[in-house]
């Protein structure tokens, strides 16, 4: 029986797991060495979404009182297509709001049709668009007031 998912706070411990397949099942996006300095960082916040141990996904952020710019939400490859990002991004909301934010920013890959679906219904909106963001591709600034 798969146990249910737990959203935790990513700890240092939570890295030597993720490490070892963050290229192969979380897609190039940063090393693991960039994903420890974020979690070490000053006014950074990053959580885990677990199932049975494992970590299936992750997010994290950066505070910037009043507004709070989301760096990242990953999914596992073998895990997306049920509902952990939306997990993971309503996490990111509440704990936002309970921080006191009062605006939510994050930039979406402008071809990631699912990720930016899934933020339109969490409620933000798209406030321009940062050419080449992503090496060739640009990304979509999006915008949510909490």
């Amino acid at each position: 029986m798969m146990e249910e998912i737990k959203i935790l706070k990513m700890t240092l411990e939570d890295l030597a797991q993720i490490e070892n397949c963050l290229i192969s099942d979380f897609d190039d996006f940063w090393s693991v060495d960039t994903l420890k300095s974020e979690l070490m960082g000053p006014n950074k916040a990053y959580i885990v979404a677990k199932q049975d141990e494992e970590i299936i996904g992750f997010a994290g952020c950066m505070k910037n009182f009043p507004e709070i710019e989301i760096m990242n939400i990953v999914v596992k490859k073998n895990c997306r297509g049920k509902g952990i990002g939306k997990m993971l991004l309503q996490k990111m909301i509440e704990n936002a709001k309970n921080d006191g934010a009062q605006e939510i920013f994050l930039e979406v890959n402008e071809n990631n049709k699912v990720a930016r679906q899934l933020y339109q219904n969490a409620g933000f909106s798209e406030m321009g668009k940062r050419k080449n963001y992503y090496r060739q591709e640009s990304a979509i600034v999006m915008l949510k007031k909490v």
